[in-house]
């Protein structure tokens, strides 16, 4: 469904504006009038990652007047791969920083806001009460509902985009015409069920696919200009390079949107609401964690310990620890993995981070291995405390 232009023009465009979007202004549908509504938009973006970088520079190119980024992260080399806005000077560099200087370079007619911090329940509403429009480019669950949640009770239309390995994901959530973000998915994932980027991988330039999308869908609100994804999800496999469309209606339920909302202001905890690891594996990681550090002890004194690695083979590949052998931690979910545990060897796991050796360790624990702990930080706490040379990822 079209609907009416999210902001109102600007009072007029200078020469060197007609000059720098005349490919616009040739466009009917955008003209001057849609250029005009560009210059005078505040949009923020969510993120300076994947989906951020290539949605910051389209939307500056573009001439939206005001774009603002929030990040508290910074540049990582494993970013550069996907992460255009930055380049290889930016390591080490807060991300909102780089992606400003970026946006300036691509157009100085536009004003950047950088919000060098992290997004949370204690200033998210105030942020977005300043921008037309939110692009919504995060990597985790928790931050995704705080979203949905702060744009439903403020009235802001917000552009959704997901990318994993070769599949993304993009829609336009704004409740006062269609769906929210929790119509489309009521609850988040049982913990550990759904990987993240960092976790399964993602094809670079499938970045640049949804990201480009989501500018898209935010011109096109922003100028009031064609059928928005309002009440559709659009699915893109880039393997088998195919688009396909599906209907997302209001939940009359919805306990946000709905005709008798539960929700009516922001959570006190979105990372509790969608759980980070599972109370089981909470449990089993009480009293059963140890440092890498602890671990390159008992290895250095020969304890007897069986060191299992519950990542996937390529991320084996990139990096192990030493002495660690691969085992899957869907091989432990599904059962096959524990006949081939030592019965007279301590059992020591670890994944990239600790999110899911803790989740096997649940697993192991109930299957009578009592006395089996798991590395807080997996890898990346070896390579930080450890063996600083091995490569990150």
């Amino acid at each position: 469904m079209s609907l009416p232009p999210l902001v109102e023009p600007a009072a007029e465009l200078t020469v060197d504006e007609v000059r720098r979007y005349s490919r616009h202004l040739i466009i009917p549908d955008v003209g001057m009038a849609g250029q005009k509504r560009l210059k005078n938009a505040k949009v923020l973006c969510v993120g300076a990652g994947g989906l951020g970088s290539p949605a910051l520079l389209y939307l500056a190119a573009a001439g939206v007047g005001t774009l603002g980024v929030i990040d508290f992260d910074v540049v990582d080399e494993s970013n550069l791969q996907r992460q255009v806005i930055h380049g290889q000077s930016d390591v080490g560099r807060p991300k909102a920083e780089s992606a400003a200087d970026s946006v300036k370079e691509i157009n100085p007619l536009v004003k950047v806001v950088v919000h060098n911090e992290a997004l949370t329940t204690d200033n998210v509403m105030e942020i977005f009460a300043a921008y037309d429009l939110i692009v919504d480019g995060t990597d985790n669950f928790a931050t995704r509902y705080m979203v949905n949640d702060a744009a439903v009770l403020l009235g802001k239309p917000y552009v959704w985009g997901s990318i994993y390995r070769f599949d993304g994901q993009a829609s336009v959530f704004w409740a006062e015409h269609g769906p929210c973000y929790r119509c489309l998915y009521p609850e988040p994932p049982p913990p550990g069920m759904v990987p993240s980027c960092a976790e399964g991988g993602v094809l670079g330039v499938l970045c640049a696919s949804i990201g480009s999308i989501q500018v898209n869908e935010a011109i096109k609100l922003l100028a009031g200009i064609g059928e928005p994804l309002v009440g559709r999800l659009m699915i893109y496999d880039a393997l088998e390079m195919n688009y396909r469309s599906v209907k997302v209606r209001r939940d009359p339920e919805c306990v946000l949107c709905g005709k008798n909302p539960t929700v009516t202001q922001l959570l006190d905890d979105y990372e509790a609401f969608c759980g980070a690891v599972s109370e089981e594996a909470q449990e089993a990681a009480s009293g059963s964690t140890i440092t890498a550090a602890e671990l390159k002890s008992w290895q250095d004194k020969g304890e007897n310990i069986y060191v299992i690695d519950v990542r996937e083979p390529n991320e084996y590949e990139i990096v192990s620890i030493p002495g660690a052998v691969l085992i899957p931690k869907g091989e432990f979910l599904n059962g096959s993995a524990l006949e081939k545990l030592p019965q007279d060897k301590k059992i020591v796991l670890h994944c990239k981070s600790g999110a899911r050796s803790a989740e096997v360790l649940a697993v192991v624990k109930s299957a009578g291995f009592s006395d089996a702990v798991h590395v807080g930080g997996g890898v990346l706490s070896w390579i930080k405390t450890v063996d600083p040379s091995l490569p990150a990822y």
